[in-house]
């Protein structure tokens, strides 16, 4: 399960995003953005952040979770569109040749803390 791993690097992130002349910090949510194509389980995720987060500045707080669909453009016609499954040829016209605009994020968005 790689969501443990991407949980404890968020973590890592995040808290050494905190202020560091603020006592006692306590962050109430995390919102990040995850692409389709990173195979991340955002259930899981949320999961292991609740786990992981246990004793740090982030205990207890949400994870917001953006999913981001895979969007391609065909290099041959310059067609867009949101891949829905396995076949990443174009819509338009049939061409495999593609160029990947979204859906491998995995992003911090922000941060924001508990008043």
């Amino acid at each position: 399960m790689h969501e443990m791993g991407i949980a404890m690097q968020i973590i890592e992130i995040a808290s050494s995003s905190i202020p560091a002349e603020m006592e006692n910090p306590s962050v109430a949510r995390v919102n990040i953005r995850v692409g389709k194509l990173t195979a991340v389980v955002p259930s899981s995720l949320t999961f292991c952040f609740n786990i992981a987060a246990r004793e740090t500045p982030l205990a207890g707080a949400e994870l917001s979770i953006e999913e981001v669909p895979v969007v391609a453009r065909c290099r041959k016609c310059g067609h867009e569109w949101t891949i829905s499954g396995p076949d990443f040829s174009c819509e338009n016209c049939g061409d495999g040749d593609v160029d990947l605009l979204s859906g491998r994020e995995l992003e911090i968005v922000s941060l924001e803390l508990a008043q």
